[in-house]
């Protein structure tokens, strides 16, 4: 009789609880094999509903039962998505899909769409490598800081050397989105299963010098996420750059030559890839600004931005292999772009550009990424 009444509270309180055991879960995303991907959400008292995904999609959504909202999209291209519900006005994720991200201070819900298996951002059955979070030493900042690492693939088990690429991330970001939002794991696999790139190390350290690491990694806890940064483009990471150059030239197996170093950035860290290579022409050979944020912020003065047009010149005379600049036609920054490809074709400087569609987004910055990292260290 105890067993009895023992199950019969279980039952009670699965049946009361939020999880809604006995109800019959909602599939949000649900994938299909020809790439149509239909989002639905039970929100009875609605009004409307509409879904927003990334900046590529905002549409309403057509109710289809009593408390149940949905809309199938056929249209979406190979590639990592982000989205979210707003209900009657109000922000809402997909309670559904347990993948989320954090974008700055906003959650979004998360998908992988790769209906034919040859996504290059999604994982794929090929060697793996490792990604590391280490903390190094800034004397330069007088600070420890965090930053992460890819390893290729058999690396541990090799006993050679490896080029690096160091890979800024933009204004909002941390050391650890290029790794989230922008796949680079996952693109770095592919690209070296394929035979595209060669193996190589990628660097990830964090722009944004006021602060040890992404939020809550670090000593000051609680921290809210911020888009500004007291510290963001006023110098002191370019001036900081050398300590991370040599904390991993001492603790990794690379090619410590200019030959074997690329740099590259999105948005801040294309404007930081811009600056850190201009002042340091004898420590990379490939650069990429994608789209990079050329004109600096006035906050203070820093002998990094001074006279950048003798410091290309200078650069460009020590021949780098690869300056490779990307720009969506829609991106706000497109006509600062425009304006520095101008200064560089009146120098003769040359350069390797590429426009995409679209405008300032992750979809742009793994696709400049696939398309840089094959082009590097051959």
């Amino acid at each position: 009789m105890k067993r009895y009444f023992f199950f019969l509270f279980v039952i009670m309180a699965l049946t009361m609880s939020g999880q809604g055991y006995f109800e019959p879960p909602v599939n949000s995303p649900e994938i299909a094999k020809d790439g149509a991907v239909t989002f639905k959400i039970k929100a009875a008292d609605a009004d409307t509903v509409r879904l927003i995904i990334d900046s590529r999609v905002d549409t309403l959504m057509k109710r289809t039962g009593n408390d149940t909202w949905s809309i199938t999209l056929h249209d979406l291209e190979p590639d990592l998505y982000m989205y979210y519900f707003i209900v009657d006005g109000m922000k809402m994720i997909d309670n559904n899909n347990a993948h989320t991200l954090r974008d700055v201070k906003s959650v979004m819900n998360t998908f992988v769409l790769d209906p034919k298996g040859d996504c290059p951002v999604a994982v794929h059955n090929v060697p793996h490598g490792e990604v590391r979070a280490v903390w190094y030493d800034s004397p330069t900042l007088g600070m420890k800081r965090r930053m992460m690492i890819y390893l290729p693939p058999g690396y541990e088990e090799s006993h050679q050397k490896y080029p690096v690429f160091y890979l800024l991330h933009g204004s909002g970001g941390d050391e650890t989105v290029w790794l989230e939002q922008g796949r680079a794991a996952q693109i770095l696999d592919n690209l070296i299963a394929e035979g595209k790139a060669v193996p190589m190390i990628v660097v990830m350290p964090n722009g944004n010098v006021d602060e040890q690491a992404a939020t809550n990694m670090s000593a000051e806890g609680n921290v809210q996420p911020t888009f500004i940064h007291k510290k963001w483009m006023e110098g002191s990471f370019e001036a900081s750059f050398n300590d991370i150059m040599n904390w991993v030239d001492n603790n990794y197996r690379t090619r410590p030559a200019k030959r074997s170093r690329a740099i590259a950035g999105l948005s801040m860290g294309g404007y930081h890839s811009l600056y850190i290579s201009a002042n340091q022409p004898e420590d990379f050979a490939y650069v990429g600004l994608f789209s990079a944020a050329i004109n600096r912020m006035d906050q203070g003065k820093s002998k990094i931005y001074d006279d950048l047009e003798t410091k290309l010149v200078t650069q460009f005379k020590q021949r780098p292999r690869l300056y490779w600049i990307g720009i969506g036609k829609d991106d706000f920054l497109y006509k600062d772009n425009t304006a520095f490809r101008e200064l560089l074709d009146k120098k003769r400087l040359r350069y390797t550009y590429h426009e995409s569609g679209a405008g300032h987004e992750w979809a742009n910055w793994r696709d400049y990424l696939i398309i840089f990292t094959p082009q590097l260290f051959k």
